[in-house]
Formats: structure tokens, sequence, C-alpha cells
């Protein structure tokens, strides 16, 4: 099937191109983008009108843990290990398979009508949490929670095992190794760890220096800073997604340079739970900065669009410097520094010939964004879900005009959330 996207101002994200944003028509076959062209004239068997709207990539939120909708806004005042080990995790040793695929629903839809078009999910119950991802047709990395921290650590490894061997032909789902954090795995533990990512060719997604209080765990435990600590247990040899990475010095900075590390940026939660700012103005010299929004728990909520905005800001704040951080290279870690991340940089991340059609359509002639003399700063600051028109994953348009078109009935899915609730959260 060919499909036409017509009249809309393109942003591109490829960096090949001298101008940021141009007038263009997409042409996909199928799921994949055939052509860019001024006003094409050709054959079309749906044509989707993007007159006066910006077309875009999809938004790429590289650390989140989809089944924890149930746990949104959970976060306050409380530090990060009193949220986890007095509310989170207690709680989550309760829910059932069946409760981790409504959570992970839930957050679907709710990624959908903000623009994500792909997540690195880290969660446990994984067919469950698959299910609902392929149900969706979305895009996801997928990570079994792995920890070692009780008996289980060796039953999570098979579980990644026989779901990477059940679904490693599904063109929507990828897999990464996730251990936990290095404060919930033992040193064997993440030495396997990262033999494993090695043999199956994934990358490595895991919690690192998120807050002081963990750095000093990691300095105790392993008498070496926490990027030597990595080296230690041999994941500096790995594709590496280090979801935080709040607090890395400057000498641990340097051990980073030229290794395949991409740092995800997780700004809300980090101010949620008083970890403080990740100077990512420092880093984005060495190191591959993506963005985040972890779980609703600590993030609040899945909106990237509202991240974006705040990791933008917090640059400026901390370095007292307006020329700190522009908002297309905030833009950049939302789309093409995430796929980068993910190792997906060759399939999606920009609007490139030959690249997934994974899409998103703006309509920014609402009063809340509306007028604009920047396009990029308009959308990284006052994009909200009310200015999600259309959404396409793999060339499968899933939300058009503003209207979800899959086969979910979110009245009664919300009546599940607030059964669930009752259950667990009494």
């Amino acid at each position: 099937m060919r499909k036409v996207i017509k009249g809309g101002i393109v942003i591109t994200m490829d960096e090949k191109k001298l101008e940021k944003f141009e007038k263009l028509d997409i042409v996909i076959e199928d799921n994949v983008i055939k052509d860019l062209t001024v006003d094409y004239q050709g054959d079309a068997d749906v044509i989707i009108d993007a007159s006066n709207k910006i077309v875009m990539p999809g938004l790429i939120n590289a650390h989140t843990h989809l089944g924890m909708s149930l746990f949104r806004a959970t976060n306050d005042e409380l530090t990060l290990n009193d949220w986890l080990n007095k509310k989170i995790w207690p709680i989550e040793s309760t829910m059932t398979d069946e409760d981790v695929y409504f959570a992970t629903l839930f957050s679907i839809l709710e990624m959908l009508e903000s623009g994500t078009t792909c997540s690195n999910n880290m969660y446990f119950s994984s067919e469950a949490a698959i299910n609902a991802i392929v149900q969706t047709k979305v895009r996801s990395i997928f990570s079994e929670c792995l920890m070692d921290n009780d008996d289980k650590g060796t039953e999570r490894i098979e579980t990644f095992k026989k779901l990477y061997e059940k679904y490693k032909d599904n063109d929507l789902v990828s897999f990464m190794v996730s251990p936990h954090s290095m404060y919930t795995c033992s040193k064997k533990y993440l030495k396997e760890c990262s033999e494993l990512a090695l043999s199956y060719n994934v990358p490595v997604h895991i919690h690192f220096c998120e807050n002081e209080d963990e750095v000093k765990k990691i300095k105790k435990e392993y008498h070496k800073s926490p990027v030597k600590a990595l080296n230690k247990v041999g994941l500096l040899r790995n594709k590496l997604v280090l979801a935080h990475g709040t607090f890395i010095s400057d000498k641990d900075l340097k051990l980073l340079n030229k290794k395949d590390i991409s740092i995800c940026h997780n700004p809300i939660s980090n101010l949620n739970l008083g970890c403080g700012i990740a100077d990512i103005d420092k880093y984005n010299n060495t190191l591959n900065i993506c963005l985040g929004t972890d779980g609703q728990g600590s993030g609040n909520n899945l909106n990237m669009f509202y991240h974006m905005s705040l990791v933008d800001l917090l640059q400026k704040g901390l370095h007292k410097n307006p020329l700190s951080m522009n908002s297309y290279d905030v833009l950049k870690m939302a789309t093409i520094n995430g796929a980068y991340a993910l190792g997906l940089e060759k399939e999606i991340g920009s609007i490139e010939v030959d690249k997934k059609a994974d899409i998103i359509i703006l309509d920014m002639n609402t009063i809340n964004s509306y007028p604009s003399d920047d396009i990029i700063n308009n959308i990284v600051h006052n994009t909200e879900v009310i200015n999600i028109d259309t959404v396409m994953i793999n060339g499968e348009t899933l939300i058009q005009n503003h209207k979800l078109l899959l086969n979910i009935n979110k009245d009664a899915l919300k009546d599940k959330m607030n059964e669930m609730m009752m259950r667990l959260m009494k």
C-alpha cells in the first residue's frame, strides 16, 4: 500500500540536510519511507493531508517502566530509597500478569496520545507486557528487569532467553539485557548480564548514578569510582544505555569517551525524587544524550514533550546561561539520539528514505501554541496532547485527526485501573 503525507512542514532530523525543516511530501510504501519530494503527483492508495501542520519523527522514550501507570504521582515526600523499598516494590510483588498487562496497555495509550512511537521498557511479567505491546502495534525495546538480590536471578535470565527466541523476528519488538542497577545485582550477576548481552548482540540498559547515595554505595562496594566499577564487571565492553547518570565525575566522564554509551536523562523523575539535576551540557561533547520519562510513579506522566521542555529550561538555569542548550538539540534527544542509544538509528529516529515510517503530525494552530516565530522552539516548549493530530508506526496509522483507531475501550480500561488501585494500593 502506498500512503502519501502531503503538504506538511517536515522536520526530518536528518543531519545531512541543510535546513531543519521544509515543505515536503512523504511517500510511504507499506512500512517504509520511499521518497521525500516537493508536490508529489504520483499514485497513492491513501493521502493524508498535512497542510498547515508539522510532520516529524515519532518520539522515542529511551527509559521507562510501562507497567507503572498504576503508580502515577506516588513519589511525594519520599526519597528514592524509601519510595522503592516502602511503596513500589512491596506492591509490585503482589501484581499479577494480568495487572501488568492492563497497566502496560494504559501506558501505551498515554504514549500514543502524546506522540511517542517507541519506548525502551524495563519491567517484569514480560509475556504479559509484550502481549500489550504486540496488540497495540507500537514499537518497543523490551527489557526483563534482571536482579539477583533474591533467589530469582537465574530464573529472570531464562525468561529473557525464552522471550527473545519467541519474539526475535517481530518487526516491532527488540530486546535489551537490563540489570536493574549495581545495588540490586551482585558483581557475578552483572558479569553474567554483560556476557549475555554480548552473546545475543543486544545493548545493556541499567540504572546508574541516579543519586549521590547510590554513588557512595558503589564506591563502598567496589572501592572504585562508578565507571571503573562498570569496567570491573565488564559492562564497558557493551553498548550501554545508562539511565539517569545524574552524578558522573569529570574523571569518570573521560573514561567513557569513545565508548558506545548513551546517557538517558530523566529530568522530572530526578527532580521529584530529590536526586538532583544531571549536567547534560557537560556530558554532551562526550556521550550520546537521549531522553526518558521513567515510570509514571516518579516521572508523573509519559508526555515526552513536557519532559523536553524541562531539559532545556533546567540546563539554562543550572548554568545561568541561555546558550547552554537549544531546542533543536533537545529534539534530537527525543528522536535520533534515542534511536542511536537503542541501536535503531538505521530504522527510526529521523524521516529519511528507506527508514521505517514512524511519524507524527502536529497541529500547532491551537491557542497554546499560536502564533509562533520559531517552529522548533515552539514544538519543544508548547506542544500538548491537544496538538497530536496523527500517529503512525511502521506505516500503520494508529491515531488520525486526534482519534484513536485501535479497538480499545478507554472507559473500560480506566474502570479496570480503578479496580486495580482499590485492590493493590489499599
